[in-house]
């Protein structure tokens, strides 16, 4: 049996639940207002260079299957075009179009607007929590990738 949680960890685990989940509506409600699907808006926003679509899905941590989706939406919509790989051209890149780029500018504005609002503290705070949650982010991250190493070893 394990042991009972730490208070202090538990607040700050649901703080930051709470608040990405307030950054998430405000990026939703831009996405909208831009008329586009919450899963479509979060695909164009982190489209900055041709990408493929398989580095798009893990980015997303959905199935490639749901981002074939997701990718005809923006097509329909003007937003992307897909690209052979010049290399291997079963792979297809993803490349935003001139009104992608637009709707993409627009979108990461909103959700800015909305970050400067939500993060509303003095300057040296926003310097201390930004570097602390990227302590924990690389923390995270180095055990995710010590998890990866390990489990894909047979054996191990």
């Amino acid at each position: 049996m394990s042991e009972d949680p730490d208070p202090v960890v538990a607040d700050l685990a649901d703080s930051v639940f709470q608040v990405a989940g307030l950054l998430r509506a405000k990026f939703d409600a831009t996405a909208a207002e831009l008329g586009l699907p919450p899963a479509q808006a979060m695909a164009l926003a982190n489209l900055s260079a041709p990408a493929p679509m398989r580095e798009l899905a893990d980015w997303l941590r959905c199935d490639a299957s749901n981002v074939t989706g997701i990718v005809d939406g923006l097509e329909r919509r003007g937003l992307v075009r897909r690209q052979p790989n010049p290399e291997d051209r079963r792979v297809k890149h993803l490349v935003l179009t001139e009104e992608g780029e637009r709707k993409r500018a627009l979108l990461r504005q909103g959700s800015h607007a909305d970050a400067v609002a939500l993060f509303a503290l003095p300057r040296k705070d926003l310097l201390k929590l930004r570097e602390l949650l990227g302590r924990i982010a690389e923390a995270g991250l180095g055990a995710h990738a010590a998890r990866t190493v390990r489990d894909s070893v047979p054996g191990a």
